[in-house]
């Protein structure tokens, strides 16, 4: 499979859990802009069958090599960006894993019972970033527990290999040049907006600038009935020049840190859910 028809596939399955990303991405559109993806970002766990190195397999096949690494110790998390080097124009691929030495025997044990079941061909298979989640049928009660020790835990129980979020380019938009100007035009709109560390993370001085919506809430079916739940978002990032005059590659830790928080419960709802 090309490129392109992956993260074609990719955009498909994740818009599909998202119902806010398609009224985003026609709004930019109704308002003559052409939306570029800067980066994209996966869930796993740091489980050697599904780990990092596991879930970028079939992106270093293409030529994408690892941009940076990044820890978040206060979520018990370690990421990867991986990027295609001298092309600009290639998506950065943000992976990150949760780290299960660090967390609750419940977490530990019910994912590792829950892999058991899981075949070593659907590990291996290209279609492992878009499987979604290996753990069907999924239990609302054990969502809930994971989720109370840790939100990221109970996001991927249920929504396992697939975008978390795609990001929008502010630098390729040609009329909403600022976040300000891009938060602005979707709180207009209706949609909620992440505000944990402030709507806008992240400095010039830093490089990076970036938003993001809070994830849709989506009715979910269990096997104990059907709850509604956060699924996926959509984040917004403006990249600055560095001393050597190119545009900033990387990501900010801090920020990204408040970005995770994307997935949270809230209590609102985008336009249209």
């Amino acid at each position: 499979m090309e490129t392109l028809q992956i993260f074609d596939r990719i955009w498909r399955d994740y818009s599909s859990m998202n119902p806010s990303v398609r009224k985003i991405h026609d709004l930019f559109s109704s308002e003559g802009e052409t939306v570029v993806n800067d980066h994209i970002a996966f869930r796993t766990l740091d489980i050697d069958r599904i780990n990092i190195d596991v879930i970028a397999r079939p992106l270093i096949a293409r030529g994408y090599v690892v941009g940076g690494e990044y820890f978040f110790n206060d979520k018990h998390l370690y990421a990867r960006h991986y990027e295609i080097p001298g092309d600009p124009s290639a998506p950065k691929v943000f992976i990150s894993q949760l780290i299960l030495g660090d967390c609750p025997v419940f977490v530990k044990s019910t994912f590792h019972d829950l892999l058991k079941n899981i075949s070593p061909d659907q590990l291996s298979s290209e279609d492992l970033l878009f499987s979604g989640t290996m753990f069907n049928p999924v239990s609302y009660e054990t969502y809930t527990h994971l989720k109370d020790e840790s939100e990221y835990a109970g996001w991927f129980y249920v929504f396992g290999f697939r975008a978390n979020h795609f990001t929008v380019s502010v630098n390729s938009l040609k009329k909403f040049t600022t976040l300000e100007s891009v938060n602005t035009l979707l709180k207009q709109n209706g949609f909620i907006l992440n505000l944990s560390g402030g709507e806008i993370k992240g400095t010039p001085g830093e490089l990076l600038q970036q938003s993001s919506t809070m994830a849709d809430i989506i009715k979910v079916q269990f096997t104990d009935g059907i709850y509604e739940i956060p699924s996926c978002y959509y984040e917004f990032a403006l990249r600055y020049k560095g001393s050597d005059g190119r545009l900033f590659g990387g990501f900010i830790a801090g920020s990204a840190d408040k970005i995770f928080e994307s997935t949270h419960f809230h209590t609102g709802r985008q336009p249209g859910n």
